[in-house]
């Protein structure tokens, strides 16, 4: 019976990851026949794409089930791994893959480019969806280092999209450069550890790092490995002072907003959580993590609240949280790090997909007039948010049960505590015992789920830094005390209103190294010249 046991885990392994891999496949078929123009109608051409990404979709819940029969990590030699987490994020990003794919057929109905433009993009999309599959099975470094850089490059057709728009060639010059230079890094950190471990597997580069850290001997080669790694992963996933590219790049298609912004920028966080074992080796690395993190949280938090444009909105949102992200893996949350990527990839595709909605959202929220919170609720709503977290946490502690580190329940007091403000002025049909018991029962209905969330068996092990964490606890406290001082006492912070709605000019300080490093032609071609692009003029006279 034992033998019988282990053929079936070993064939349920192998079948996992075989079946992991028809949704690449299947991808890159799909971007050859969409670019060899093998559709006569946009109809037929989409029909096709999204054919075979829901045949990827099928697949990818195939290796779920398999992955959940044989839930270690399932191997195929030394090139792919197939873990939970990885088939988890293979199966969300098949979903939403589907739906921007359906979205885009609608979308670019009637475009001007006609079907040769939608080839273009349709090959574009289906190569970023192969590259990003491949990236999740990807267990060596040659193999993760190519996919990201797949992942880029095909990118840069859907951000191009509309090569008449200087501001989208612009953020997609300046991507080029990030991701030109976080390559480097990735080969110099891949180059460390591959001499340390005598192998490029990224698994058994995770089992000579487990051995030197019991051991109490981690060299500085793989210390300095794990900074190369960060340096990159800030560098590709929009944290301060890089982020500008994602904000001006809201001039491609609303589909592809949603696909960079649901998918593509949250490959970071799978690549820190992935490497987590290497990360915990450097103190400087995960030092590092929680100061950029913080930091972009922060800064791209105020900007966000001077913002008025939907999309912009979120693009800033975007950064902040991309902030947080790589914070929770500084700080060595790798469950809620992954639990924060699931939550942030469904909530972004959905709010860049109804965003033509928001000019009737407005209108009504015009209509019930504005609501300005009660001074009281301010101040008192982070202790009341705290009992609650607390309170849950005691039940579960009782259960035996996941519990969070104390200064971690004080993020969580101050990042849910927005939830219980009441109105100062009442409202029909609302009381402030009402917003209040929603409020409350929100908090605690989000403390139950995020607790429960951590008991799935996504196979990540915890290693919170608990001095970084009472830094990032007391920056949060700093944050909140900015937001309500904007929310009572708006006029008193005029001056810093404005550099905020600037973005502190950080992102023009980058454009301005970009362009001085890598000349680049990004405004369009006038009528009687010949090249296709115009150069480029000073970056202030573009401003201005």
């Amino acid at each position: 019976m034992d033998q019988w046991a282990a053929f079936a885990v070993s064939l349920a392994s192998n079948l996992a990851v075989a079946l992991a891999l028809v949704a690449p496949a299947l991808a890159l078929l799909v971007a050859g026949w969409a670019h060899t123009g093998q559709a006569s109608t946009t109809a037929q051409l989409w029909r096709g794409v999204q054919g075979a990404i829901w045949a990827g979709l099928i697949a990818s819940v195939g290796a779920a089930v398999s992955q959940a029969i044989s839930p270690a990590q399932a191997a195929w030699g030394e090139l792919l791994a197939l873990t939970p987490l990885s088939a988890t994020l293979a199966l969300l990003v098949q979903g939403l893959a589907g739906v921007i794919a359906s979205f885009s057929g609608r979308y670019l109905q009637g475009d001007v480019q006609g079907l040769a433009g939608q080839r273009r993009y349709a090959s574009a999309l289906a190569g970023v969806l192969a590259s990003v599959q491949v990236l999740l099975l990807a267990d060596h470094w040659l193999l993760l280092i190519a996919a990201w850089a797949a992942v880029g490059a095909c990118l840069q057709r859907l951000l191009c999209f509309y090569a008449d728009r200087p501001f989208a060639l612009l953020a997609a010059h300046k991507k080029r450069l990030a991701d030109r230079l976080a390559d480097t890094l990735l080969l110099g950190a891949a180059a460390l550890a591959w001499q340390e471990a005598g192998s490029g597997s990224l698994s058994q580069l995770a089992q000579h790092v487990a051995q030197q850290t019991s051991q109490g001997t981690v060299t500085l080669g793989l210390q300095t490995s794990a900074v190369l790694l960060v340096l990159a992963v800030v560098l590709r996933t929009a944290l301060l002072p890089v982020h500008g590219w994602i904000i001006q790049v809201m001039e491609a298609p609303t589909p592809v907003s949603a696909l960079l912004h649901a998918g593509v920028v949250n490959l970071g966080g799978w690549v820190l959580i992935r490497q987590s074992s290497l990360i915990e080796a450097s103190p400087l690395a995960r030092w590092l993590l929680v100061g950029m993190g913080v930091i972009t949280a922060l800064l791209a938090g105020m900007v966000m609240m001077t913002r008025i444009s939907i999309k912009v909105r979120l693009a800033w949102s975007t950064v902040a949280q991309m902030g947080f992200m790589v914070m929770e893996c500084g700080l060595g949350l790798y469950t809620l790090a992954a639990l924060h990527l699931l939550g942030h990839s469904l909530y972004k595709a959905h709010a860049f997909l109804s965003s033509s909605s928001a000019v009737q959202q407005t209108r009504l929220q015009q209509l019930r007039g504005q609501t300005i919170p009660a001074t009281w609720s301010l101040l008192m709503a982070p202790a009341l948010t705290l009992a609650v977290v607390v309170s849950i946490q005691a039940l579960f502690a009782l259960m035996s049960l996941h519990s969070w580190p104390w200064w971690w329940t004080v993020v969580l007091a101050l990042a849910w505590a927005p939830l219980l403000w009441a109105p100062a002025h009442a409202q029909a049909g609302r009381s402030v015992a009402m917003v209040l018991g929603a409020g409350t029962a929100l908090v605690a209905g989000l403390a139950v789920l995020a607790t429960l969330a951590h008991t799935l068996p996504l196979g990540l092990n915890e290693a919170p830094h608990h001095a970084a964490g009472w830094v990032v606890a007391l920056a949060m406290g700093l944050m909140y005390a900015a937001l309500v001082v904007l929310q009572r006492w708006p006029q008193t912070l005029s001056a810093w209103r404005r550099w905020s709605y600037a973005g502190f000019y950080v992102d023009e300080v980058y454009t301005r190294l970009t362009l001085s490093l890598w000349p680049a032609r990004w405004t369009p071609r006038k009528a009687d010249q010949k090249d296709e692009w115009a150069p480029s003029s000073s970056l202030m006279a573009a401003q201005d």
